[in-house]
């Protein structure tokens, strides 16, 4: 683990804990709402477990906020500038690919922007985000296959689509050369509580 992921996982602790208390919310309450186990919450807030993107993505709708929020350390400027070597990696594929959060906003809406390179023949399952959550793809290199509700569509260089996120999606690279692709989260604000 690079010391770039170690300051993640610290603020991803740190905003968690500080969001249930804000809220007042047990562990028990996170977690039901969440669909995320007690024990898990116990080491993300712990800072003993480097949490799967799924996994963030769960409790940042239970609070109603982005990844983006979970991984805030200090407040924002005015203007924020992103270094390239600055955003961590938050998901880690088996041949080598990576996702990286390059910026995620809370206000007025909560948006995401991901940079994703995924190796030939990987794959991620997505599963489902809240209500209403749509996610754009641009495909600036290779081919991915995205799989929504059972339905395969098929996105080459240049390529953009656009889907309800809010139901199970995976991707897959399909392709002889590394997929290269950003992606873009549009959330609803508001909490969101997984027993509902």
């Amino acid at each position: 683990m690079t010391d770039r992921e170690r300051d993640a996982q610290a603020a991803i602790a740190r905003q968690v804990k500080g969001l249930r208390q804000g809220r007042r919310w047990s562990l028990d309450e996170l977690a039901a709402r969440s669909g995320v186990s007690k024990g898990m919450l116990v080491q993300i807030e712990g800072a003993r477990t480097n949490p799967s993107i799924g996994t963030l993505c769960r409790v940042a709708e239970s609070f109603g906020v982005s990844i983006g929020r979970l991984l805030e350390g200090e407040p924002e400027p005015v203007v924020k500038v992103v270094g390239a070597d600055e955003p961590a990696v938050l998901w880690r594929g088996p041949k080598g690919g990576s996702g990286r959060l390059l910026r995620g906003v809370n206000d007025p809406a909560f948006v995401e922007v991901w940079d994703w390179r995924m190796a030939p023949g990987e794959e991620h399952d997505s599963g489902d985000h809240a209500p209403r959550t749509r996610e754009i793809i641009h495909i600036r290199q290779g081919e991915l296959e995205i799989t929504v509700d059972s339905a395969v569509y098929a996105a080459k260089p240049g390529e953009t689509i656009d889907f309800p996120a809010d139901r199970p999606h995976s991707y897959r690279n399909t392709g002889a050369v590394e997929a290269v692709l950003t992606m873009v989260v549009v959330m609803p604000t508001g909490e969101h509580d997984r027993r509902r």
